[in-house]
């Protein structure tokens, strides 16, 4: 059996059907194809692949097409290593793929081939799970199926993201995720801006505790060297705020991370806080940890400025650079990598973080990957768009409960004043940008799963074609 041969007799069957170049696995007698409006899995022989598939369906001269489902992605993780999640902390630049719909990995991948970064395919955060009714299976699923489809074998990660409880990082685990992403912003406390009262509270520490680190960290020459100085004032805000996280991040790592029975990437997010991480802060956070030998792969302070959802960097680009050289230089020390969270569309920092990191850091993606998903309905499907326009525009309030954004909806052009060719500019101002991102969950809970994704499912290449252009300048703005 051939390509061509594959593909004819597919077609004989569906006309539309199409065969996915790279996936072609002569060794399994396998490959992956789109026919009869899905994804499926093909195969021609009984290979050992194909005799543990179930569910099958037969086409004609031997080809027998599997459809893309849970029971069939744990049969290819079983036969086929390189579909397996692994660690990517060996490797310097990683890149985060969140995929709110599941239909994002294909065009991911073949970003990615064309560049020197790997990606971490699977990326989730409880938030997200909750919101679009999906499970850690369903997510690494997609994943999955994205690596069969495109012949990826240059390896990817499977990342819990921002995960709070230690249930939640357990199931993530018991899934076959390789990264976990630790939000610690439940046990962090935000220091009084009030001297005496930041001191109040700092004096009801233990006193041994105050003495130890007194005696360590004011005037710490490592700290001092890294442009990190701490004086008591900076000590009292780093232990008030981290008191109680530190011992809660040495847990989850000992008694989680280190029995998981093979490598984890464990990724210390302190980035969700109402208050900047001060190097201070970062120096002190970090080499608590050291003591207590807990290896961090990478780590995600609150840096200056603002990082909001869907749109650019607030704040001033030189003040972001002399900062993030500061929280580089604190990583770099410390033998982890810098982690850039909510990092879609930063594109004005991007420099500097291709300059400072050298090449070596994590960047988290999520909502611009759906957002792209938005443009291609609001250009292919005008009506839709504005159902979920309208959705998105009475669901803002509550959308705002869960993300922290700027949107302004009196800067927002009324819906009806826009004309159907013109809908995809929405998709090109920050205001609209946000309204349409944090509200997603809404928009799918509320009866427009189904249509959204049939629209994108039509529309696949179009989709494909814009997250290649967009997620493409990304990395590429990366120096990867």
């Amino acid at each position: 059996m051939d390509k061509t041969k594959a593909l004819e007799i597919l077609q004989k069957a569906d006309a539309s059907a199409e065969l996915y170049e790279d996936s072609w696995m002569p060794e399994q007698s396998a490959f992956a194809a789109w026919f009869e409006g899905a994804d499926v899995l093909a195969t021609w022989d009984d290979s050992p692949l194909a005799k543990a598939l179930t569910g099958g369906k037969d086409v004609s001269d031997g080809i027998r097409v599997y459809p893309m489902n849970h029971a069939n992605r744990l049969v290819v993780n079983e036969h086929l290593e390189f579909t397996r999640p692994v660690s990517l902390a060996a490797y310097g630049r990683t890149f985060g793929l969140g995929d709110r719909l599941g239909l994002a990995g294909y065009a991911h991948l073949q970003i990615v081939k064309e560049h020197d970064v790997k990606p971490i395919l699977a990326q989730q955060s409880m938030r997200e799970l909750t919101l679009t009714n999906r499970t850690w299976d369903d997510v690494l699923d997609a994943a999955v199926w994205a690596v069969v489809k495109a012949g990826w074998k240059g390896g990817f990660g499977a990342d819990g993201d921002h995960l709070k409880k230690p249930e939640d990082i357990r199931h993530a685990l018991s899934c076959g995720y390789s990264m976990i992403t630790l939000d610690c912003s439940e046990n962090l406390k935000t220091p009084p801006a009030d001297p005496a009262e930041l001191e109040k509270v700092y004096n009801a520490i233990d006193a041994a505790k105050r003495a130890e680190w007194e005696a360590e960290y004011i005037g710490n020459p490592l700290a001092e060297k890294l442009g990190a100085s701490i004086d008591k004032a900076a000590l009292m805000r780093a232990a008030v705020a981290f008191g109680d996280a530190i011992p809660f991040i040495i847990d989850i790592y000992e008694n989680i991370i280190t029995k998981a029975g093979r490598r984890i990437d464990f990724e210390v997010s302190v980035d969700e806080t109402p208050f900047e991480t001060e190097p201070a802060t970062h120096f002190f956070v970090a080499n608590e940890l050291k003591k207590a030998k807990v290896v961090a792969d990478s780590m995600a302070p609150r840096f200056v400025g603002e990082f909001q959802k869907g749109i650019d960097y607030i704040g001033n680009v030189k003040e972001f650079h002399e900062c993030f050289k500061v929280h580089c230089a604190i990583a770099k020390e410390f033998g982890y990598r810098i982690s850039v969270h909510s990092g879609s569309d930063k594109f004005s920092i991007y420099p500097s973080v291709a300059e400072l990191t050298g090449g070596k850091f994590h960047v988290k993606t999520a909502g611009t990957n759906w957002l792209e998903a938005v443009r291609v309905i609001a250009e292919k499907e005008p009506e839709l768009y504005r159902k979920m326009h309208r959705c998105a525009l009475e669901n803002l309030e509550k959308a705002k409960a869960l993300y922290v954004v700027h949107c302004d909806v009196s800067k927002i052009k009324p819906l009806d004043e826009v004309a159907d060719g013109d809908l995809g500019d929405y998709l090109n101002h920050d205001d609209s940008r946000q309204l349409l991102h944090i509200t997603y969950g809404f928009m799918l809970e509320q009866g427009l799963r189904e249509p959204i994704y049939a629209a994108l499912k039509k529309h696949r290449k179009v989709y494909d074609q814009y997250l290649k252009r967009h997620i493409g300048k990304h990395i590429s703005l990366l120096g990867c």
